[in-house]
């Protein structure tokens, strides 16, 4: 924890507690460039005090919403509309209903991939089955081959 930072909401002092960039890297077993890159593209905006970046709890669960979106695989463009839209609407509906379409779309994409993948291991598996067969033909040939050819 960053020392005279860290602050703890549930000991009822009524403070938010503040998280270090090491702090969220190493929680998330990601790097601090990985973390300074989201900032980059808007996607995180710790506070500073001094030279510090100081992420709040909000922050801390920006950060597992990226790295879920990623592991979805969403784009980190998707990923901030999605983020953004949180804070426009207090109902959340505008952010609900795209976060829907952007995964109903990913589920398509995924989809199309698994019969893509699903027809390229038949392909493969017939490939397969027809080399095999080749091989053994082949080396019929050779064992009768080398038995004619010692008598």
């Amino acid at each position: 924890m960053i020392g005279a930072l860290e602050t703890r909401g549930s000991n009822g002092d009524g403070r938010a507690r503040l998280y270090s960039i090491g702090d969220l890297a190493a929680e998330f077993e990601v790097s601090q460039r990985a973390i300074r890159f989201y900032e980059d593209q808007g996607l995180l905006k710790p506070q500073r005090i001094g030279a510090n970046r100081v992420y709040t709890h909000g922050d801390r669960a920006r950060l597992a919403l990226i790295l879920r979106g990623k592991r979805l695989g969403f784009s980190l463009a998707d990923i901030k509309e999605m983020l953004d839209l949180y804070d426009v609407d207090p109902d959340h509906l505008e952010q609900l209903r795209v976060t829907l379409d952007k995964g109903r779309a990913r589920i398509a994409e995924l989809e199309r991939q698994r019969a893509e993948i699903d027809a390229t291991l038949v392909e493969l598996r017939e490939i397969e089955t027809a080399v095999v067969g080749m091989i053994r033909e082949r080396e019929r040939g050779s064992r009768k081959r080398k038995e004619g050819g010692q008598s």
